[in-house]
């Protein structure tokens, strides 16, 4: 008797200690999972910039809007989590995916081989043109390669900014697009090149301005940018799903009309 006491309370400690273990297993796992621990919390959190019309800005009541901020929005909610924008200027954003800061940036990230080197990217959401904008009376620049030796404003470190210095240009670094137009309707600078969809929105809102589209560069993919870890996968997974998901039920195109005109959401 006294024998299978023993064998018994000792099983039991066994059994104790490998469902302690399990546990324990689980929750090394939900801290090394990046959509686990966002599930957890409760809150996506965005990146943003909240100055770029029609991409993500505030409107007239000072509602925080815009294309990828209705994206974003729908991409927490597939998630079951809340959307939660922290707006940053846009060196700022993609540091801050990188070393955690934030969930996601959702910002019109263009996707590039240099930037997949240091982040997971998801699929296309949207595809976008370049466009080359000069001021309404300069007649020197007429194509991208009539940059060189001339001066732009661009976001630093932005894909227009490194189109721009590959074509010979020095730029001026500007932290909204309201800036860039001003240096160039102004003279301050010979030229930008941005995205086709918000020139033509910017011109809509302010058909005086003393601007002008000289070229149009082939259209390019963005994405959501999350960390470069193992531990992101899920959550670039996740994202990819109710992507397609929305773009399968019309949501995407129907956003995109919203705010472009146009449906953007096919690569041609």
């Amino acid at each position: 008797m006294k024998t299978n006491f023993k064998r018994f309370f000792g099983l039991l400690i066994g059994l104790t200690l490998a469902l302690g273990t399990l546990a324990g297993c689980g929750s090394k796992e939900s801290e090394n999972d990046l959509l686990a621990r966002i599930k957890e919390g409760g809150v996506l959190t965005i990146a943003t910039e909240g100055n770029w019309s029609p991409w993500t800005y505030h409107d007239e009541s000072g509602e925080l809007v815009g294309l990828d901020v209705e994206i974003g929005k729908l991409i927490a909610e597939g998630l079951g989590v809340e959307a939660k924008f922290e707006e940053t200027n846009w060196d700022a954003i993609l540091a801050g995916v990188q070393s955690g800061r934030f969930d996601i940036a959702c910002n019109g990230v263009g996707y590039t081989e240099a930037r997949a080197e240091s982040f997971h990217f998801s699929d296309p959401y949207v595809y976008t043109h370049k466009v080359l904008v000069v001021r309404g009376d300069n007649e020197d620049i007429t194509s991208f390669e009539d940059l060189s030796g001339k001066k732009t404003a661009n976001t630093a470190s932005s894909t227009y900014a490194t189109l721009a210095e590959s074509y010979g240009a020095t730029v001026t670094p500007v932290d909204s697009l309201t800036d860039t137009i001003e240096l160039v309707s102004t003279g301050r600078v010979d030229a930008t090149i941005n995205a086709q969809v918000s020139i033509l929105d910017y011109l809509e809102e302010h058909p005086d301005a003393n601007i002008k589209i000289v070229a149009i560069a082939d259209g390019d993919p963005v994405c959501y940018p999350v960390q470069k870890t193992d531990d992101a996968l899920s959550l670039i997974k996740e994202v990819n799903r109710i992507l397609e998901e929305n773009r399968k039920n019309g949501k995407l195109a129907e956003i995109s009309n919203k705010y472009f005109g146009v449906d953007l959401t096919k690569e041609n």
